[in-house]
């Protein structure tokens, strides 16, 4: 790093900063222009931004004259120490893009901490893959067949509630798949090699189907009008979309009980799923509480 410290910078400077190293470690590049947009300042201003991060850390960014954009460095180390879920916050959701900081709360408040945090070199060499739309050569660990070498296609993260996974094409089962991103390791961008059509998102079936669930208070369930409320229901149900890739992990995260009698027992079971076919065909309905396919209820007596 350059010997001007961050401290003896503005506040707004080091936001400006900390969002070039953002864009950059985790998108891959960042123009001037995302600056000026970002933070409604001029384009010499934005200049001067850009040469300011490249003197406070060399080798972390590297003009590409080809694409006019600042790329990331070979040498990249980070600046800002940034928290997991600040990290995840803003990829998915857009917003706090400016340098860590711990504010003092308007009110208290507690929420409690995930038990896994992927890891940041990780995860960035996952979002640049999506957002550069190149393969990713990983290393995988899963507990059915432990370590194994594989290309993926990554194409969005997915959050279950529990743990984030990547939605990707995987050229070895040649299936849409989730994977852990905690269990990737050495992961390799595949910038020279070409993706297929049908290796695509908009080949994704499951990722692109979008079921429509009504959800109820569960009828074994007492006081079903509190239920109604803590849920916002409209008439005493809970409509959604969701896209067939993510239903399962939903269900169970909310605890709704899919089996098709409302069997399940057991205070955690407070809604239950009107229309257990409207799972039909959601390849991750297997993790929906009590969830038994039109197959399964035919074969019982």
């Amino acid at each position: 790093m350059s010997n001007q410290p961050l401290a003896s910078l503005t506040q707004p400077q080091r936001d400006r900063l900390a969002f070039v190293e953002l864009r950059v470690r985790f998108i891959g590049e960042i123009r001037r222009q995302d600056l000026v947009t970002r933070f409604g300042i001029q384009s010499a201003a934005a200049s001067r931004d850009l040469a300011l991060y490249k003197e406070l850390a060399p080798g972390n960014i590297d003009y590409d004259p080809k694409g006019k954009s600042y790329v990331l460095g070979p040498d990249f180390r980070p600046v800002f120490d940034f928290p997991p879920e600040r990290v995840l916050s803003w990829l998915t959701q857009g917003f706090g893009d400016g340098e860590p900081m711990r504010l003092k709360a308007w009110v208290a408040s507690e929420s409690p901490s995930r038990l896994t945090h992927p890891d940041l070199d990780v995860l960035a060499s996952v979002t640049r893959a999506i957002h550069q739309e190149c393969p990713l050569g990983i290393e995988y660990h899963s507990i059915s067949s432990g370590r194994t070498e594989r290309e993926i296609v990554p194409f969005a993260l997915i959050d279950n509630g529990l743990r984030w996974h990547v939605r990707a094409f995987d050229r070895k089962s040649q299936e849409f798949r989730d994977f852990v991103i905690t269990r990737i390791k050495r992961p390799v961008l595949m910038r020279d090699a070409d993706v297929q059509p049908h290796e695509r998102s908009d080949q994704d079936i499951q990722w692109t189907r979008i079921v429509e669930l009504e959800l109820v208070p569960h009828p074994d369930q007492p006081r079903p009008e509190i239920t109604e409320m803590d849920y916002g229901m409209v008439r005493g149900s809970l409509r959604m979309k969701l896209r067939a890739a993510t239903a399962g992990y939903i269900l169970r995260q909310w605890s709704v009980d899919c089996s098709p009698d409302h069997s399940l027992r057991g205070h955690e079971f407070r809604l239950w799923l009107k229309d257990h076919l409207a799972l039909y065909g959601v390849k991750n309905a297997v993790l929906a509480p009590g969830y038994r396919s039109p197959e399964q209820n035919k074969g019982e007596p």
